[in-house]
């Protein structure tokens, strides 16, 4: 239950074998930005990544190397810890989100991706990104296996929908 995400010194992001290459939204989940790469200080490039709870609070935000807690993931408890080289966000002794901070400017995410709602989206090293349902049901989405691509110049890499998948996407 974990998605991996590595981010390069450019607009580049690797996740799930696939490359995203000048693509400003990796992942989007009907019309929420899951994974998307945006512009510091209009010269570095980094990935924000919306967190949210399986009950659909937002609870932070990771920007880049770095975990921001929203106003209601302050008041749900959530804790935000730095050790050397990771940044760690918990709920009730669970880890939700982690942030491994690389060479020079690299670091590695693994989370839990929730959609506000409810919604998990599980993307690991394996070439099939998964939606699974409230109950715990992994919905079958096409069937379609992704790996090793290369994804360059769109707006959208991975748009998925509680009824269909889209890869590439200009819309």
């Amino acid at each position: 239950m974990e998605n991996t995400l590595i981010f390069q010194t450019s607009p580049k992001v690797t996740i799930a074998t696939n490359t995203f290459i000048n693509v400003p939204i990796i992942l989007k989940y009907e019309d929420i930005n899951l994974i998307e790469v945006v512009q510091q200080h209009g010269i570095v490039y980094t990935t924000q990544i919306p967190i949210y709870h399986q009950d659909g609070t937002y609870l932070a935000k990771a920007v880049g190397n770095r975990l921001f807690l929203t106003d209601e993931g302050k008041k749900t408890g959530l804790k935000i810890e730095k050790h050397q080289s990771l940044w760690v966000c918990e709920m009730d002794g669970k880890t939700l989100f982690e942030i491994q901070q690389q060479t020079g400017d690299a670091f590695k995410t693994t989370a839990e991706l929730y959609t506000p709602d409810g919604y998990f989206v599980k993307c690991t090293n394996s070439p099939t990104p998964i939606l699974i349902d409230t109950s715990g049901n992994e919905m079958n989405i096409g069937g379609i296996s992704m790996s090793g691509n290369i994804i360059s110049g769109f707006k959208i890499g991975v748009w998925i929908k509680k009824d269909s998948f889209m890869m590439g996407v200009n819309d």
